[in-house]
Formats: structure tokens, C-alpha cells, sequence
């Protein structure tokens, strides 16, 4: 099997992203930015999926940070899997944390599509943007929870434990269609 690695560089007016991401890595993760909570969180997702992850970011401002490094690491995903790739394709989680129950669902099949349940907008937006770039079908329902940190952390536990077994290799494409993504 070819290495499924992927880097990416993403320069804004409002931010740089350098983004280097290993699908079949070990969980491993080394981030530089301002946001201590991006950080933890694209950890996080990382750690879960057993992806390797080498984040760095700054930018003008948390919004457009939030949502560029989204925007970058969906890319990345998408170049580090290729063009139809064989792999289990869909995955469910359920993770708790604390007060909070988070279930997330998953489908890499290069139709774009995001509903999440986000107490903190920024966090909602960085999943809808994620979901875009990267042309996963995403769904993330808050069970239970009150406590927002506990509720994102929870989502981007179950997300990263989804992307680890949404992305592992199958034997053939997962379709009646014969192909996951259109060329």
C-alpha cells in the first residue's frame, strides 16, 4: 500500500496554515499557534484517530483561524486519501466525557454535507468547514452535556475515532456506484 501522507500550505491575507498529516501514523502530534484550544482540540482529533498530525498556524484574528485551519486539515485528509480510495468509508462513534454524550457518524463519500451540534458556534462552523473541505458527509448529536468544553472535546474525540476507522483500508471501493468520488 502507498503511503498515505498528504502536506499542505494555506496562506491568506488573514492567516498561514502548515498543515502535514499521516493516516497511518500513530496518534502523534506536534501543533504550534496562538489557540491554546485549537491546539488541544486538532490534538485531540489526531490522538483519536491515530493519525500523525504537524500543525502550524497563526492569523489575524480566532474566527478566521478557527476556520482556515479547519479548511486546511479537511484538504489534507482528502489529498492524504487520493482519489477513490478503498476504505471502510463510514464509521459511528458514541464518546462521553464528563456531563457530556456526543455521537458522531461520518461518510467519506465525497459529497460534502455537515449537521453538528455545537454549543459554541466558532467550533460548529469549524466542523461544517472541516466537513466541506475535506467532502465527508458529517453528523455530530450532543446526547447530553452541559459543560461546552467538555461537549466540543467529546466531538472531536468520537470525530478523530471515526476518521480512524472510516480511513482504514478495505478491499475494494464501498459502493454500488464503483467509485466513492467522482474524478
Amino acid at each position: 500500500m502507498t503511503a498515505r501522507k498528504a502536506k499542505l500550505e494555506r496562506e491568506t491575507r488573514e492567516t498561514r496554515i502548515s498543515v502535514c498529516l499521516n493516516i497511518d501514523g500513530s496518534g502523534g502530534f506536534e501543533t504550534d499557534g496562538p489557540d491554546r484550544f485549537l491546539r488541544h482540540m486538532c490534538e485531540t482529533l489526531a490522538r483519536y484517530s491515530g493519525f500523525d498530525l504537524a500543525l502550524k498556524f497563526e492569523g489575524d484574528d480566532e474566527h478566521h483561524v478557527v476556520e482556515d485551519v479547519a479548511i486546511a486539515l479537511g484538504e489534507t485528509l482528502r489529498k492524504a486519501l487520493g482519489e477513490n480510495p478503498a476504505v471502510r468509508r463510514a464509521s459511528s462513534c458514541v464518546i462521553p466525557m464528563d456531563d457530556a454524550l456526543v455521537l458522531v457518524s461520518v461518510d467519506l463519500v465525497g459529497r460534502p454535507y455537515c449537521d453538528a451540534d455545537c454549543p459554541d458556534p466558532l467550533y460548529g462552523h469549524f466542523l461544517r468547514s472541516f466537513a466541506m473541505s475535506a467532502g465527508m458527509n458529517l453528523h455530530a448529536v450532543v446526547m447530553r452535556g452541559f459543560d461546552e468544553h467538555h461537549i466540543i472535546e467529546s466531538t472531536f474525540k468520537a470525530l478523530g475515532r471515526c476518521l480512524g476507522q472510516a480511513t482504514r483500508p478495505a478491499d475494494g471501493v464501498l459502493s454500488t456506484k464503483g467509485a466513492v468520488r467522482e474524478g
